[in-house]
């Protein structure tokens, strides 16, 4: 039996699930696709996200993720262009070594937001930094 993983869907605590829908649709685009009390599932072409009212049953101090989200997008370039003078910049936009042209921003709620592109003329590919 082979067993298919369609899509990942992160889940993210949240402190306001109004001002959470208000910064990914204002900024970014999304469409809040369904609410129920405090949770919503938030949409944008072929990338999904639901955000949660913390759970009643686990500890939590404030939104918290080791990692980041990273979105792939068709015009990268462009969406810096948009929204680098009204969000919370991680790093600029640039090209990476390993192949992608990329920026980062924090959402509302201190989540890293990673937006990326893939560079196709290698040319563009800076060298890998040594230490």
């Amino acid at each position: 039996m082979t067993i298919k993983l369609n899509a990942v869907r992160p889940m993210l605590a949240v402190n306001s699930i109004d001002d959470t829908i208000l910064f990914y649709r204002n900024l970014l685009g999304f469409e809040c696709v369904s609410r129920m009390g405090g949770w919503a599932a938030l949409r944008k072409d072929q990338a999904e996200i639901m955000i949660s009212l913390p759970n009643e049953h686990e500890p939590f101090e404030k939104p918290a993720l080791t990692g980041s989200l990273y979105f792939n997008c068709s015009d990268v370039d462009a969406l810096w262009d948009e929204i680098k003078g009204r969000v919370n910049v991680v790093y600029p936009i640039e090209n990476f070594f390993y192949g992608m042209r990329e920026f980062a921003i924090r959402d509302n709620n201190g989540y890293i937001l990673q937006f990326g592109q893939e560079i196709t003329d290698p040319a563009q590919i800076p060298p890998p930094e040594m230490d």
